[in-house]
């Protein structure tokens, strides 16, 4: 693709183009009333525990779609999305602990606390890349948790000890117990969220976000506000993170400053590569990963499950090396061409 010199910002944004939609529309609203039964039709089947995990993995989900943006779809290599994660969980559990907040008017709050953290912190992404950028947010994943035990704020945090959270009861008088309530609270405001990215990725602004990706000098030379596209991304990041945050405090009923450890972020980060680095549908597969993979490994060996944890991760890595949404287009292209 080539782009007149004059080509306004707009213009030669608007030139990049996507991807064509090869399937019709019917299949398209097959695909998505299927999706919808597949994700209720736990609240029936599962008992509480194992809705409890699923509810979990959804979380872990939206957290690592979070981290895709910035990473997988603007090219910024973060290692500190958990501290995003845990700024949203406190923001909740302070809200619903100390003022008795109902969860549902915490979420934007956590959202745009976050989102403020997240431009922020967007601001170095300006002048850093690479393993600068990564060393940077890795800072802050590590500085987040001591930062929530300081005794200045411990009246606040609860300190090491934490604050504990009771889950709501489905309103309405609606027959579902917390737990299921939880389960599908979880899936409305992911679903909700994973819509708002996938119409984002496929506008103006994700295709200026992925040009930025793939070639920055390219991108500014044609008019874009590189800039601008960083922080906002590192924003909306870090807001989509900070949900996933939100929701994963009431799930648990329990936030403490070592449940937040950098240990998270790599988690998210292992999620975002196994499903599929830039892909909405490959974060989902991340979130279940991640959650339920460890669970697999430990019954294993419970002896070492980090080693079999391992041992599954470089195996899946060698065999996908693009995640879960590559092995699902190559499946798609391979149907298409018998069709």
């Amino acid at each position: 693709m080539s782009v007149s010199k004059g080509l306004p910002a707009d213009a030669a944004i608007a030139a990049i183009p996507l991807p064509a939609a090869a399937t019709p529309a019917w299949q398209r609203i097959a695909l998505v009333l299927l999706g919808l039964a597949a994700a209720i039709a736990p609240i029936f089947v599962l008992e509480s525990f194992h809705l409890f995990q699923l509810t979990m993995a959804v979380i872990m989900a939206l957290a690592v779609l979070g981290l895709n943006i910035v990473t997988g779809y603007n090219g910024q290599i973060s290692l500190g999305h958990g501290a995003f994660f845990a700024v949203g969980a406190y923001c909740t559990a302070i809200l619903m602990s100390h003022f008795d907040w109902s969860f549902w008017p915490t979420l934007p709050i956590s959202a745009a606390v976050c989102a403020g953290l997240g431009y922020g912190v967007g601001f170095p992404a300006l002048r850093l890349a690479g393993h600068y950028l990564a060393l940077t947010t890795f800072s802050l994943a590590v500085a987040v948790p001591q930062i929530l035990k300081h005794k200045s704020i411990e009246d606040w945090t609860g300190g090491v000890q934490g604050l504990f959270l009771v889950k709501p009861d489905a309103p309405f008088g609606l027959p579902l117990s917390s737990d299921q309530w939880m389960y599908l609270v979880a899936v409305i405001v992911a679903g909700a969220c994973f819509l708002l990215v996938w119409n984002l990725i496929r506008s103006r602004i994700g295709r200026a976000l992925m040009a930025t990706r793939d070639h920055a000098t390219a991108a500014e030379a044609m008019g874009m506000d590189i800039g601008s596209l960083k922080t906002k991304a590192f924003a909306l990041s870090a807001m989509i993170t900070g949900i996933a945050g939100s929701l994963s405090a009431v799930a648990i009923e329990f936030v403490a400053p070592d449940s937040f450890s950098f240990g998270v972020s790599i988690t998210l980060f292992v999620g975002m590569v196994v499903g599929g680095v830039a892909s909405i549908l490959g974060s989902l597969f991340g979130g279940l990963f991640v959650l339920f993979v460890p669970n697999i490994a430990e019954a294993i060996s419970k002896a070492a499950p980090g080693v079999i944890y391992g041992v599954i991760l470089i195996l899946f890595l060698f065999l996908l090396p693009d995640g879960f949404a590559g092995l699902l287009r190559r499946i798609a292209a391979k149907l298409r061409g018998r069709g």
